[in-house]
């Protein structure tokens, strides 16, 4: 279809604003708005024009754990984010700074990337592309 130009934003599903406005906002995420809407449904931005829509209505008693991930029967879904990077190794130093756990670090055809999870278990990949 050619009228679609890119991605507007990802939705994740999330239990508590605070906490996710402070997660992201460690990695460069400004908040935009929200709560708004039927969901509610809060907005941060990253400079690079990433907009990830925070859906505030995960409950409260759900086990942090990733049911598309860490389930053996694998459901259909979206599993990850991958944010592109330009440094590897800066971008996995900030990461360790800020104390957030690598759960998993992967380099194949050149690429390297690596993850972590937001507070509610929600998967980010950090790719740095094959050097040309």
């Amino acid at each position: 279809m050619k009228e679609i130009t890119r991605i507007n934003h990802v939705g994740l599903r999330v239990r508590n604003l605070d906490v996710s406005r402070e997660f992201y906002g460690k990695l460069g995420f400004k908040f935009i708005v929200g709560p708004v809407g039927p969901e509610p449904v809060a907005i941060v931005e990253h400079p690079s024009g990433i907009n990830i829509n925070l859906i505030l209505n995960a409950s409260g008693d759900a086990p942090k754990k990733n049911v598309l991930m860490e389930n053996d029967v694998k459901y259909p879904g979206y599993t990850h984010i991958a944010l592109e990077i330009t440094d590897y190794d800066s971008a996995k130093s900030y990461i360790e700074e800020l104390g957030f756990p690598i759960t998993d670090e992967v380099e194949y055809h050149g690429a390297q990337f690596f993850f972590i999870r937001d507070p509610d278990g929600n998967i980010l990949e950090f790719h740095q592309p094959e050097r040309s």
